[in-house]
C-alpha cells in the first residue's frame, strides 16, 4: 500500500513540476505559480492552523493534565520469570496505595518484536508535579530500593519516556481479558506532528468498533517525535480481521494515504514516517490491562 501511494505521488509531482497533462483535456490553471499553489494546497486533507502555542498543548487534554511514563526493559532470558514475580510482588501495592498519586495502566511482557523485554505504561494524574513527589516518595521506600537492587541484577538494558495523550484517543481504563495487545511506534519527521494528529483525530473514530482503540501518546522527554498507538485484540487472527475491516471504512484509505508522506511547497517529497516498529504483547498477572 505504501509503495503504491509513494508511487502515485511522485507521478502527481513530477506532472506539477513538469506542467505536462494528459493530451486531450485543456490546461484550465493560470500562472505556473497558480498552478503549483493549488495542486499543493489539495494535497491536505486539513489545513494546519499555525498558532503560536507549543504542539503539546495544541494536541493534549490539557484540563486532565496527566503524564505517562513508558518502560522497556530488556531482561535476561534466565531471569525473566524471576522478574515478572519480583514486579507482581512490588508494582501493584505502589498502584493501590493513594499515598503515591499514580496509577500502574498496563505491564507486559513482548511476545512478538524484542524478545525477553518487560513494558511498564504508569500514569501521573497532574502531571510533572505528580512525578516528582512520587519519585522523592518512592526514594524514602524501603521496599521498593530493594526491589530495584535486585531488579538490576535480572536486566540487560532498560530506557524510558515520558508521554503526553493526545486529546482525541480513548483515556486506557483496565480490561477484562484475556487478550494481546500490539504496541505500534513511529518515529516522526521533526515538525510533523500537528499534521499527524489532524489525520489521527478523524481516523480515530473508524478504529472503535471492536473496542480495539486503547490509547494514544506522544513523546516529551526521550526519543522525541515518536508516537505510540495502543490497540487490544482477542487474539492474532482478530488482529488481522480487524484491521482488515478498516480498510471497507469511508475514509481510511485517506488516512493511510496522507499519512504515508510529508510535502513541502519545492515538491519534494519527505517521509512522515522515518521508522516504525510493533510489538504484540503479553499482559503479567500484575496488569490492570488483562
Amino acid at each position: 500500500m505504501a509503495t503504491g501511494v509513494l508511487q502515485r505521488v511522485r507521478g502527481g509531482l513530477a506532472l506539477a513540476k513538469s506542467g505536462a497533462h494528459p493530451a486531450g483535456q485543456p490546461l484550465v490553471w493560470g500562472s505556473s505559480r497558480n498552478r503549483e499553489d493549488s495542486w499543493f494546497k489539495s494535497l491536505f486533507v486539513r489545513k494546519v492552523d499555525p498558532r503560536k502555542d507549543a504542539h503539546a498543548n495544541l494536541l493534549t487534554k490539557n484540563e486532565e493534565s496527566n503524564l505517562y511514563k513508558i518502560q522497556f526493559h530488556n531482561v535476561k532470558p534466565e531471569c525473566l520469570d524471576a522478574y515478572n514475580k519480583l514486579c507482581e510482588d512490588v508494582l501493584p501495592s505502589i498502584h493501590a496505595d493513594k499515598y503515591y498519586p499514580c496509577e500502574l495502566v498496563g505491564t507486559w511482557n513482548t511476545w512478538y518484536g524484542e524478545q525477553d523485554q518487560a513494558v511498564h505504561l504508569w500514569r501521573y494524574r497532574g502531571g510533572y508535579p505528580a512525578l516528582t513527589e512520587v519519585m522523592n516518595k518512592l526514594r524514602q521506600n524501603k521496599e521498593f530500593t530493594a526491589y530495584r537492587k535486585e531488579r538490576g541484577k535480572m536486566l540487560l538494558s532498560r530506557r524510558n519516556q515520558l508521554l503526553l495523550e493526545f486529546s482525541f484517543w480513548n483515556e486506557p481504563v483496565p480490561r477484562e481479558g484475556p487478550n494481546i495487545y500490539e504496541l505500534r511506534s513511529y518515529q516522526l519527521r521533526p515538525g510533523t506532528m500537528i499534521e499527524w494528529g489532524n489525520y489521527w483525530a478523524r481516523a480515530i473514530g473508524l478504529r472503535q468498533h471492536n473496542r480495539e482503540a486503547v490509547g494514544g501518546f506522544f513523546s516529551q522527554i526521550g526519543n522525541l517525535y515518536m508516537v505510540h498507538h495502543l490497540w487490544a485484540y482477542k487474539d492474532l487472527q482478530s488482529r488481522e480481521d480487524t484491521r482488515n475491516a478498516a480498510w471497507q471504512e469511508e475514509g481510511w484509505h485517506e488516512v493511510v494515504y496522507y499519512t504515508v508522506s510529508f510535502y513541502t511547497i519545492t515538491f519534494r517529497v519527505f517521509p512522515l514516517i522515518q521508522h516504525m516498529d510493533s510489538r504484540i504483547m503479553i499482559p503479567t498477572k500484575a496488569s490492570p490491562m488483562q
